[in-house]
């Protein structure tokens, strides 16, 4: 079980490095001039890269986090699991927020984007908010 917690973990951290680095290339994208072709072009490149890889890391987190929950009982319902319950619905809005950000690469690639860098911004900051949650709930139990 150690070794799927640790993987666990490792996965999340790598998950979350792309979810704190994509929205900042969405500030650098909302921020080129129309006339900027080739710089626009790159930071696309970048995005959809970091996005797939991004993805790609996700899944480990999904499944190895459901061997943790349904095949080691971790959190499973009873007496003092209610932070596994806020856990998950902090999951499901980390899940939300990445699909989030898919679609937010969709606009730019479409070039219907009409958000400012300073949205994106504020944007970038909800990982970090999500995350220290989801740490707090399964480090400290509160419930």
């Amino acid at each position: 079980m150690l070794w799927i917690k640790s993987f666990h973990l490792i996965f999340v951290a790598s998950w979350f490095a792309g979810l704190f680095y994509l929205p900042r290339i969405f500030v650098n994208l909302a921020q080129v001039a129309p006339e900027s072709v080739a710089e626009e072009a790159r930071l696309l490149l970048m995005a959809r890269k970091l996005m797939r890889f991004t993805t790609l890391l996700m899944v480990p987190v999904v499944g190895l986090g459901l061997v943790l929950w349904l095949y080691y009982g971790i959190g499973l319902l009873g007496v003092g699991n209610g932070w596994m319950h806020a856990k998950m619905t902090i999951v499901l809005l980390v899940l939300g927020y990445h699909h989030g950000c898919s679609r937010l690469l969709r606009q730019f690639e479409a070039h219907t984007n009409t958000r400012s860098h300073v949205w994106y911004r504020w944007f970038n900051e909800i990982p970090v908010v999500l995350l220290t949650i989801a740490v707090i709930l399964v480090v400290v139990k509160p419930f």
